[in-house]
């Protein structure tokens, strides 16, 4: 019963738009029945599915109101900025500046940054496209470092709080971070390079609507109904994680996880990420996650900000973030067999 609701969980967003359209919603009444199923409800768990929401949810809410307020002087001192610096160096700190960022800002607030940024670039449209992409990978490597960058990371922190992981605040930074670090400066890397080759016509610069109060807690909302719903997912799924992920080898489930391309990373993350995962496992999977999340638009949620508010096509985002990702995983596959043979 447990793999015919995890089945339903990962294709019906493929397959319906209104279902993808409203993730949030399905997500926390497939959580809600995968509970009731397992027959795991307790007043204990009903405060945790409540609670577990509540800090990314502020984090959310208040960096959007500090985003409005910076909104404006963002757009008028943006080009001064960018030609003091030089275009390449000035893509460089952003991309690296927006992957650290969104760890204490949040993906999602890191992905508006971006798009107003880009907007206001006087790049052609290949070159904004490029660099939106690779700013979403860094974005997607760093806001993983804390629960407060993004989904992903709040429910791997809440499963694995208990025994034996006893993860706390710092976990994923701790445990993460000298695969994080140099992954994003790599990306800002590149992303000056895309700009120093940029040769087409330069787009036509198109104004982003401000963010007014009403989108800032309608967003926040979402996120609170998202995160409720991953953690009642991963209680439900937490029988099948024991019997079944828990006995898989390391290098299976990091190829197991490309397919979070097409799935967001976070509900991926929430189905098979538990405390009977062994710490190399844990690692080796958010890993996979994290890179495998950018190659796609319905990866992560900046992919599918950045996407929507910019215009950028799934065909697009395919051939820069495919190629790209690949190159990442097979790379960072090579580095954890390596260390796993040290």
């Amino acid at each position: 019963m447990l793999i015919f609701i995890l089945v339903l969980v990962l294709m019906l967003p493929l397959l319906f738009k209104k279902i993808e359209e409203a993730l949030e919603i399905f997500l926390l009444i497939m959580g809600v029945v995968t509970i009731t199923v397992t027959s795991q409800w307790s007043a204990h768990l009903i405060k945790e599915i409540l609670l577990e929401p509540v800090k990314i949810t502020i984090a959310v809410f208040l960096a959007g109101l500090i985003f409005r307020v910076v909104q404006k002087p963002l757009e008028k001192n943006i080009s001064i900025v960018a030609d003091k610096l030089g275009v390449k160096m000035f893509i460089f700190l952003l991309v690296v500046g927006l992957g650290l960022l969104s760890s204490v800002f949040t993906a999602i607030i890191a992905a508006l940054i971006l798009v107003e940024i880009i907007n206001l670039l006087n790049l052609s449209r290949n070159a904004k496209v490029k660099i939106a992409v690779l700013t979403c990978f860094s974005i997607g490597f760093g806001a993983v470092l804390t629960p407060l960058g993004e989904p992903l990371s709040t429910i791997i922190i809440s499963k694995l709080k208990g025994h034996p992981h006893f993860a706390d605040f710092w976990f994923l930074l701790n445990n993460l971070w000298y695969f994080i670090l140099p992954a994003i400066i790599f990306i800002g890397f590149i992303a000056s390079k895309v700009v120093g080759i940029d040769n087409g016509p330069k787009d036509i610069q198109k104004q982003e609507k401000h963010e007014n109060l009403a989108n800032i807690l309608y967003r926040s909302l979402k996120v609170y109904i998202f995160v409720a719903g991953l953690v009642c997912l991963g209680v439900g799924l937490k029988p099948l994680i024991d019997q079944y992920l828990s006995n898989t080898s390391i290098y299976v489930l990091y190829w197991i996880n490309v397919s979070s391309a097409f799935l967001d990373n976070a509900t991926l993350g929430a189905a098979e990420i538990g405390p009977s995962l062994s710490l190399p496992q844990i690692k080796t999977a958010v890993l996979a996650l994290i890179i495998s999340g950018g190659m796609l638009i319905p990866g992560n949620i900046p992919n599918i900000i950045t996407a929507n508010k910019l215009g950028i096509g799934s065909k697009e985002w395919l051939k820069i973030g495919v190629p790209f990702g690949l190159v990442l995983l097979i790379v960072y596959f090579i580095i954890i067999v390596v260390i796993n043979h040290i």
